[in-house]
């Protein structure tokens, strides 16, 4: 990824300017008269003009104070070229009196031959202009509107450390755009007619730029912003606009969010703020219904120790889509975000806006499944935070732990409280007559809400998705939104063994059924960087360790004594359906055969494929966990190198950032 252009590419535009037919230039440009000593170009000249000395000569000057005399850094002659990225404290100036051809920089790129064969058609051939290449001023930039509803909120703090945020996770240029309403704080410049962009844009601390631009009291044309957003699109990689909804007047507002992919909506979770989005979404609803899709999603600020109770549900009914939570949100600009969730939350927000979420796919896998714990605690050890983890079965059971806040360690010792004697006959609730499955499955229902209670999706510290399959149309069912219990029992009911789960009129099985590893279920959300857990061993994997198995025990003494015993003690086979060859594990190898081929399908569309060594082991061997959790560990030590690479791998960028030094210099 390249953050910058030297020097020598940023001559490639002038030099073009230089050798090209005027015929080809005079239609997009201006011919201007200069007098000797008046100023052709300075430090408030637009951005992205170019000039051509057609007749006498120009001087670039840097001005030291009034009295001292200008110092000259160059000459331009006839027929040389400079562009208007000047240096603070300089200005070109005529020498004498010139004739400079005016073009932007933009109508270069249209005219220009592309060295790629997407030029101009009608360039002559003997005019050798292939070696030039202007894509550096195409706009690609991505703008993302943040548009803060609740004036209570730190608007300065949120959006200054997104972008500080974005610029950190994607490296990435970054421009954050501030509005300032009329008679309100210093600004950089003024949107009104004419409208052009500082030469020198402010760079913070922070390494991304912010600019603030003041709306005059009255709101300016349509084409002003147009040419606004143009520029800041070609000059980098991601433009943040910050509104403040009430403080901004409509007409900017419905242009911001014409011009932006996502459009993030900050809320304080209380009835007001809310009512004021209505009314305002209300009132630019039929100027966007319209427009491209564009992506409205919540940013639901939470202060400390506030719930959402429920309050994602009514902003999805003003057509907002829930999207993200900042728990432990200040109330000042001036103050900041305890360590915890709220930083993990500002960090997920950003890696949105710059392509590169990190998802954790958690597959099926019964018992096989506990080694989810051992990744877990591998990624928390090494400080390796997915921004997302969607889970299918005992993968969705792991994952709602994960999500809801525990820790490695705290997940171990819940897997660990299996190995009791009477652990696993707890989790049994049977049914008679077992017309649609053994077990009801409440009972693990249960034992998952002694840890995470009642809680709701939206309460979750990490966001989840739970799959399950509808037995009635056998559609994939997403569930992201209400009782995380009552998702994960749908998800865990496998057909024959559980009864299907009934919400309303319709009823739910294991949603290994139809996507045992969940990994498209990422890429729909947006997520770019996925790994992918695969506790699902394949069939050449189990027949090898069934051949290994079977080896040591025609060598071994006891294990034949043990089969001895077994066939004199058949009591086990008759009283467990979970013993060894019978019927709930027939239906469970069968299941799981099933799904084998569609987790390896899906482990090609993830970038990082963990898959414990668990080939050998049980599918209902749940009194064992400590073998499966260190098989994830050793999975995951093998990989590390690999997933942290995939995590630090910096995002999508759109354009290259603008010559650092000025174009006059260059050329």
């Amino acid at each position: 990824m390249k953050t910058g252009r030297t020097n020598q590419e940023w001559q490639r535009p002038l030099a073009f300017l230089a050798e090209a037919p005027l015929g080809w230039l005079v239609a997009r440009g201006q011919i201007r008269q200069f007098a000797a000593g008046s100023q052709v170009g300075m430090g408030d000249q637009p951005a992205e003009w170019a000039f051509l000395v057609l007749g006498g000569s120009c001087e670039l000057r840097r001005i030291l104070s009034d009295a001292a005399e200008p110092e000259i850094l160059h000459t331009f002659k006839r027929g040389e070229t400079f562009g208007s990225f000047l240096r603070p404290n300089t200005a070109v100036v005529a020498a004498e009196d010139s004739a400079v051809f005016c073009i932007r920089l933009r109508d270069l790129v249209d005219i220009a031959p592309k060295i790629n064969g997407h030029g101009h058609s009608g360039l002559a051939e003997s005019s050798d202009t292939t070696r030039f290449t202007f894509t550096v001023n195409a706009p690609k930039g991505k703008i993302a509107t943040l548009a803060f509803f609740s004036a209570a909120l730190p608007e300065n703090f949120l959006a200054g450390s997104i972008a500080r945020r974005l610029h950190s996770e994607t490296g990435a240029s970054v421009m954050l755009v501030q509005w300032i309403a009329s008679g309100g704080d210093a600004a950089d410049c003024v949107l009104e007619d004419g409208f052009a962009l500082p030469a020198e844009l402010r760079e913070t601390g922070d390494r991304f730029r912010r600019l603030r631009i003041r709306i005059p009291g009255e709101p300016p044309a349509p084409e002003v912003l147009d040419e606004l957003f143009r520029q800041l699109r070609c000059r980098f990689d991601h433009v943040l606009l910050d509104v403040p909804a009430e403080r901004v007047p409509v007409p900017v507002l419905l242009e911001c969010l014409k011009q932006s992919r996502t459009v993030q909506v900050f809320l304080r979770r209380n009835s007001e703020d809310l009512y004021h989005a209505d009314l305002l979404f209300h009132e630019l609803r039929p100027a966007l219904k319209d427009l491209p899709a564009v992506e409205f999603k919540s940013v639901l600020c939470l202060a400390e120790n506030e719930a959402v109770a429920g309050f994602d549900a009514q902003i999805e009914r003003i057509g907002i889509s829930s999207g993200f939570f900042i728990r432990n949100c200040p109330l000042a600009d001036d103050a900041s975000i305890p360590a915890g969730s709220g930083h993990a939350d500002i960090r997920r927000i950003a890696r949105s806006l710059g392509n590169c979420l990190v998802g954790l796919a958690l597959s099926s896998g019964a018992a096989k499944g506990f080694s989810h714990i051992g990744v877990l605690q591998v990624l928390e050890e090494n400080g390796i935070e997915p921004d997302v983890v969607a889970g299918a079965s005992m993968g969705a059971y792991v994952g709602a732990l994960w999500a809801y806040g525990c820790t490695g360690a705290q997940l171990e010792k819940l897997a660990r409280d299996m190995e009791g004697k009477w652990s696993l006959w707890n989790l049994i609730d049977p049914v008679f007559p077992p017309r649609q499955g053994f077990l009801r499955g409440y009972a693990v229902k249960r034992r998952l809400q002694q840890t995470i209670g009642d809680a709701q999706f939206a309460d979750l510290l990490r966001p989840l998705r739970v799959l399950a399959t509808n037995l009635d149309t056998l559609d994939r069912v997403v569930f992201s939104s209400g009782d995380v219990a009552t998702a994960v029992h749908t998800s865990i009911a496998v057909p024959g063994i559980f009864v299907p789960v009934r919400i309303g009129e319709e009823s739910f099985v294991d949603g290994g059924i139809v996507d045992p590893l969940p990994v498209d279920v990422l890429l729909e959300m947006g997520v770019h960087k996925i790994i992918a857990v695969n506790a699902m061993p394949s069939s050449e994997r189990i027949r090898a360790c069934l051949q290994v198995q079977r080896g040591l025990v025609a060598q071994t003494t006891a294990r034949r004594a043990l089969k001895l015993a077994r066939q004199l003690l058949p009591f086990n086979q008759h009283v467990n359906y979970f013993a060894q060859g019978n019927i709930l594990e027939i239906l469970m190898n069968s299941i799981h055969g099933a799904q084998i081929r569609m987790a390896e399908a899906s482990c090609q569309r993830a970038d990082v494929v963990l898959r414990p060594d668990v080939g050998h082991d049980r599918w209902v061997d749940f009194r064992n966990p400590r073998q499966y959790i260190q098989a994830g560990r050793e999975a995951a030590l093998r990989q590390l190198d690999e997933i942290k690479a995939l995590v630090q791998e910096k995002g999508t960028t759109y354009e290259h950032q603008p010559a650092p030094e000025s174009l006059a210099a260059v050329a």
